[in-house]
Order: structure tokens, then C-alpha cells, then sequence
């Protein structure tokens, strides 16, 4: 009975041991931080640093830690669930390495291998870790090399959409914008010398046809809707800039055109994967069609609006066109832009459609099943706002 409660003595003492470690560790931590962030700006290490820093915390710490005053808390966790060590914890936040994930050390030293560190935040029918959207990166004097492009279609690309004129309309205002960063994006089915998919690049048939046939299909749904016809490869070489600064080109684009045009309400950048057809085509009712995920930047202060408008966009696609959207896919961090202009409105998203493989015929079909979904979207949220017709606003 003495060995016992030894015994039991002993652990309690262990125990409270390490959760003083663990308070005095955490209570420091934010002492530090309240200094840091009293002294001058010159000396100041960055809100973005610190924010880090703590991110690379295990929760399970801060879990523990609350458990210790709401043992409700502790509901959370397995029996054999233990308290993370306190080296191991203070080992993470000064590396960014976790010990217990291998990725977080391969993907930094190993080429390509920190895709595998990415965070799909809803996996579409067949998205996996294995075939989520990668952008090639080739020289800008590839993207720029006149191809041969043939175009032959079966969807009537000059055939315009007819409206129905008992639909609500948004009169003169175009409050929809479309452009495309990487504007010489082609595919190989229409490139019949090229056979690498990292140099299926094309001045004029390009994913901008795609941007064409979607606004046509929305203006048939009363959205109105304005195309950027910038070519952004062009403007990079004017600049003397690397295929790799896109965005930032791209960027004083987009900016002009919300300066142009206040009626701006939307803002979609259409890019294609470089994925095989394989991951990137979806039959539905016996026709083929281009698969659509949807990129959302983490690093700006509109991320959760536009994750908010992604993920709505896409459960609104998979209602009506089951396994044709891929997903959400949250970007961020190093190895990515992170921002992908998404900053310049809360109503910004980076959509891809289809792949390197995939033809004009089922990227036409997606563009009409994209306006089909988005303008129920839309007249839904003018009618929730109490505003219908040409006066919507």
C-alpha cells in the first residue's frame, strides 16, 4: 500500500512538473511576444514570424492545457493520447520540422515533394494527394514560340447562347470579370506538332477561348460580364520579367480593370491543369467534360470570403453535375504565390478547367455548366439581398 501511493505520488509530481514546464513555456512565449511587439518597428520581428511561430504549435498542447481547468476538455483525446513532449514542441516551432511527419523535411529538401504537404479542403470525386493541379513553370521564350493550333469543335463556339427573356438581367453593368494569368495556356489536342505538356503554349488558342465562351454563357444568364484581353505572356517580355512573375503582371491588370469598372462584383482567373486527361475528364450522361477545382490563396486578408464562395461554387456543382468538380484547394506557403490576386476582392478565385489533355468540346461544356451554376449562385444571393433585375446592384 506505501509502494503504491509512492507511486502515485511520484506520477502526480511528474505530471505537474510537466504542465508547469509547459504554462511557464507558453507564459513566456507571450511575454516574448508582448515585447517584440512594443518595441520600435525597426528592431520589430514581423506579426507574420510570430503568427508562425505559434501556428507551428501543436493544439493538442493548448488542449491539454485547458484540460487542466475543464477537465472537459480532455473528452477530445484517446486514453492513450499522451502530452506532446516539450523538446519535441519547442523543437517544431524553432525548425518548422515536425518529428512525427516526415513531410515536413522531405518536402523541404526534395524537388516536387511538397505538394505532398498540401491541404485539400474538400477532395472531389478521385482528388487525392496524387493528382492535385501543379503549374509548369517553362521558359518565358517557349511560351512566347508560335506553334501550329488547330480548332475544329462540335459545341458551335460562334453560335451565340440564347437568352430567355423572362430572365433577370444586369442591364448595362458588367459585374462579372474574367482573365487569365497565365493567358497562353493551350492544350495538346489542338497542337499537333507538340507533344510535351509543359510547352502546350499558344498566342491564340488558349485557355482565353475558354474565358470567351464563358462570358458568352453568362451574358445568355443576365450576368454581364467583361473579359481581359491583355496578353499577359507579351507584357512579361516587354518588361524583361520571368514566366514565373505572372501574377505580378497580371496583377496591375486587374487592378486597372477594378479602377475602370466600379460594377466589378466577381473576379475569375481561368488557368488549365497540367494534369494528364486521366484526372482531368469526367463523362457525364454519355459526353465528356473538363474538370473544374477551384484555388484559393491563404495568404491575404480576403482567404475565408473566397474559400467561403469556392466551396459554395463547388457543393453547387456536384449537386448538379456529380464528380465534376475536383475540389477546394487551399494554396499557400512556400513553393506557391499564396495570394494569386485574390487580395484585390473578397469575390476572387482561381479556377481551373480541365487539363493539358483535355479538347475545346468538353471545356466548353464545363464553361456552360460553370455560368449554369454560378448565375443560380448569383440571382439567389440578389434575391436574398431584395434586389432582382436591371436595378440589382
Amino acid at each position: 500500500m506505501v509502494s503504491k501511493n509512492k507511486h502515485l505520488r511520484e506520477r502526480t509530481y511528474l505530471f505537474y512538473k510537466r504542465s508547469g514546464l509547459y504554462i511557464s513555456s507558453i507564459i513566456i512565449l507571450f511575454l516574448l511576444i508582448g515585447v517584440l511587439t512594443t518595441v520600435q518597428p525597426t528592431y520589430r520581428i514581423s506579426s507574420e514570424t510570430i503568427t508562425k511561430w505559434t501556428s507551428d504549435i501543436d493544439g493538442s498542447v493548448f488542449l491539454h492545457l485547458l484540460g487542466m481547468e475543464n477537465r472537459g476538455f480532455k473528452q477530445a483525446f484517446l486514453e492513450e493520447d499522451q502530452l506532446p513532449s516539450l523538446s519535441s514542441t519547442l523543437f517544431q516551432v524553432a525548425t518548422s520540422i515536425k518529428p512525427n511527419d516526415p513531410r515536413s523535411l522531405l518536402g523541404n529538401e526534395i524537388p516536387g515533394f511538397s505538394i505532398y504537404d498540401s491541404q485539400i479542403l474538400i477532395a472531389g470525386e478521385g482528388t487525392d494527394y496524387t493528382n492535385l493541379p501543379y503549374e509548369s513553370s517553362p521558359p518565358l521564350e517557349e511560351v512566347l514560340r508560335d506553334r501550329e493550333a488547330v480548332v475544329e469543335t462540335e459545341e458551335g463556339d460562334e453560335e451565340e447562347p440564347e437568352q430567355n427573356e423572362d430572365m433577370p438581367t444586369t442591364g448595362d453593368r458588367e459585374v462579372v470579370y474574367i482573365y487569365n494569368s497565365h493567358n497562353r495556356e493551350s492544350f495538346l489536342p489542338h497542337l499537333p506538332d507538340e507533344t510535351n505538356p509543359d510547352l502546350a503554349h499558344h498566342p491564340e488558342v488558349n485557355i482565353t477561348m475558354v474565358s470567351e465562351r464563358l462570358a458568352r454563357s453568362l451574358e445568355a444568364k443576365g450576368i454581364g460580364s467583361q473579359v481581359e484581353d491583355t496578353d499577359i505572356g507579351s507584357l512579361l517580355d516587354e518588361r524583361g520579367w520571368e514566366y514565373g512573375q505572372s501574377y505580378d503582371a497580371a496583377r496591375d491588370v486587374v487592378q486597372e480593370a477594378f479602377a475602370s469598372n466600379q460594377d466589378i462584383q466577381f473576379a475569375f482567373d481561368l488557368h488549365r491543369d497540367s494534369l494528364s486527361r486521366e484526372h482531368t475528364t469526367k463523362e457525364i450522361d454519355g459526353e465528356s467534360y473538363a474538370k473544374i477545382i477551384f484555388v484559393v490563396g491563404e495568404e491575404h486578408p480576403n482567404y475565408e470570403k473566397n474559400l467561403e464562395l469556392a466551396t459554395e461554387l463547388h457543393y453547387l456543382i456536384d449537386e448538379k453535375y456529380p464528380g465534376l468538380s475536383r475540389g477546394v484547394l487551399p494554396k499557400g506557403g512556400a513553393g506557391t504565390n499564396g495570394v494569386f490576386n485574390q487580395d484585390l476582392s473578397g469575390n476572387a478565385l482561381l479556377v481551373e478547367f480541365g487539363g493539358v489533355e483535355n479538347n475545346m468540346d468538353e471545356l466548353y461544356r464545363s464553361a456552360d455548366v460553370f455560368a449554369e451554376v454560378f448565375s443560380d449562385y448569383y440571382w439567389d444571393a440578389e434575391s436574398v439581398d431584395g434586389n432582382s433585375g436591371e436595378e440589382s446592384k
